[in-house]
């Protein structure tokens, strides 16, 4: 099994909590993780139908079976137990009592936010990073990010085309259609890939539902179900003034892009290269590694944005260390160093006031490199884990 870096975390979270939450992507490696790297916990899974016929008629039973020690997967099938759990693991002051793992987080969250407050300790897991995928073999920077991050395709080296039709027809058949009804499914898989399509620009919602057919509304509901979903994540502007942030247009990012360059229709990474979308997914790309890392780590609000002004000044990533630290990055799908990328990062950092040091070029460099206080550098230097 493939090293996954939220292992450390979710040891962590364990002495602390009675209860831990681990979420994310569906096939993101979540029962993999669970089941190979904490075998001294119990597992059950609520996929299994009978079990969650238990689980609902039964909850006292059932956590009177499942007492201590125990994993339970799928567990947004049956919400209803985390009132129960909480009643348990407040009986005793042990930690790791439980672990709790699920994929439909709009659910999952709403349920476990409501009942379990002060009690649970958050992880959420992403597809694979480039980052741990590099340590267990030789693969290529544009083949990871052709191919995705999604772990069974590497497990079964599976092809990468018939995955992502399969997944998307999965996630929509098991997840989407109890959230947004069955008969928006068509409406809805055109709406994911005309997001795709905005990918690294700044989201018009009223274009998108008019593309798309469906009023603003239901473009909104549909946008929060997806970054619920961990599809995707829509990027803020950065403002010194807080509540700008909230109003202005953001930016969409996928948060796995073998799936942006399934919806893209790009089959191989020759097609990918060529694209005309080939600079904004790069930027994505670059902002995933970012979110994988953050949260690998245990932070799970990262303070990620993009800078945009009026006047033309504009830097793809702007990360907020602190109230008065920035770390600029403008981002290239280039090989080839150039000056003038410099001026665009200090012409905004001297804006911003970022400090010399936190001011980048994030592209795919043969190596690294500064020019007028710039450095230049790739994800593969490890920025993004920082």
């Amino acid at each position: 099994m493939i090293k996954r870096t939220i292992e450390s975390e979710i040891k962590e979270l364990l002495a602390g909590y009675p209860v831990v939450t681990l979420t994310g992507p569906r096939q993101s490696g979540k029962s993999t993780l669970l089941t190979e790297k904490f075998s001294n916990f119990e597992y059950v899974s609520l996929e299994d139908v009978d079990l969650r016929q238990r689980a609902k008629d039964d909850p006292r039973g059932f956590l009177e079976i499942y007492s201590a020690a125990t994993i339970i997967d799928e567990v947004q099938y049956v919400t209803e137990l985390f009132s129960y759990i909480q009643t348990k693991t407040d009986q005793s002051d042990d930690s790791g009592q439980y672990i709790l793992s699920g994929s439909q987080n709009f659910l999952l969250m709403k349920k476990i936010k409501q009942s379990l407050a002060g009690r649970v300790g958050i992880a959420k897991l992403l597809p694979f990073s480039y980052f741990e995928l590099s340590k267990d073999r030789e693969i290529s920077e544009t083949e990871f990010i052709f191919k995705g991050g999604y772990p069974r395709i590497y497990d079964k080296n599976l092809d990468v085309v018939k995955y992502y039709d399969n997944y998307i027809s999965t996630y929509l058949d098991r997840d989407i259609k109890d959230i947004i009804g069955i008969n928006n499914i068509t409406d809805f898989n055109r709406f994911l890939t005309l997001c795709a399509t905005r990918v690294g620009q700044l989201l018009n919602v009223a274009n998108l539902s008019a593309d798309t057919g469906i009023s603003v509304n239901t473009a909104k509901e549909w946008l929060s179900v997806l970054e619920s979903s961990y599809v995707i994540k829509l990027i803020p502007p950065y403002f010194k003034n807080i509540p700008k942030r909230l109003v202005k247009s953001p930016k969409v990012c996928f948060f796995d892009t073998g799936l942006l360059c399934h919806l893209l229709g790009i089959e191989s990474v020759s097609d990918m290269k060529k694209s005309k979308y080939y600079g904004n997914i790069f930027e994505n790309y670059v902002f995933s590694e970012f979110f994988k890392s953050y949260y690998n780590s245990g932070r799970n609000n990262p303070k990620l944005f993009f800078y945009r002004d009026s006047n033309g000044n504009e830097v793809d990533l702007v990360e907020e260390l602190s109230i008065d630290r920035l770390r600029l990055f403008e981002i290239k799908a280039s090989k080839t160093i150039k000056s003038e990328f410099s001026y665009i990062v200090n012409e905004v950092g001297d804006l911003l006031g970022a400090s010399g040091d936190d001011r980048f070029v994030i592209g795919q460099f043969d190596k690294a490199a500064s020019i007028d206080n710039v450095r230049y550098v790739g994800l593969n230097d490890g920025i993004a884990e920082q």
